[in-house]
């Protein structure tokens, strides 16, 4: 598809449904500026998307790729809470600019997304020996696995995390 039809049928989508899109997310997030900025969004995404032309129901795209972007904010902004907690938490006053802690959070999010990509086990796995920082073979007791079970698991959640951050 050319850029310019493109570009005309994103535009053509935004003068006849943004309003009941703002209005729609305004409903659901009860707050007219968090909808905005949803809205926009959504809109810039199916800008980048470049299928607006195959586009035939506008409403239940425009639904759809929304909620996706209202999910990922509130997945956002729990990461940033339970990060301030936890920096909260420590016993020295760590002073960090704004921008470092944008980067991360930034990065929180690509390790969250690797690993909401992985199954159950490997999550679990991942958090018993980054977070609560057990060995493998206590994780391997603990749920009772294999050794070898636990370093499996482990080698594909790090290279999930690898492979994110290498993109970011």
């Amino acid at each position: 598809m050319s850029l310019p039809a493109h570009t005309a049928a994103v535009q053509r989508i935004y003068e006849q449904h943004h309003s009941w899109l703002h209005g729609w997310l305004r409903g659901k997030l009860h707050d007219a500026c968090d909808a905005a900025d949803v809205a926009h969004d959504t809109f810039v995404r199916i800008l980048s998307a470049r299928n607006a032309l195959q586009i035939l129901e506008p409403r239940d795209y425009l639904a759809t790729v929304a909620r996706g972007l209202v999910i990922d904010r509130y997945r956002r902004r729990a990461i940033e809470s339970a990060y301030l907690e936890t920096l909260a938490t420590r016993p020295q006053a760590t002073e960090i600019s704004e921008e470092d802690k944008a980067v991360i959070i930034e990065t929180l999010m690509a390790v969250d997304k690797a690993l909401t990509g992985l199954g159950t086990r490997a999550q679990q796995i991942f958090m018993l020996s980054q977070v609560d920082g057990l060995t493998y073979q206590q994780i391997a007791d603990r749920l009772q696995v294999s050794l070898t079970t636990v370093k499996k698991h482990m080698i594909r959640a790090l290279t999930e995390c690898s492979l994110i951050m290498a993109s970011l």
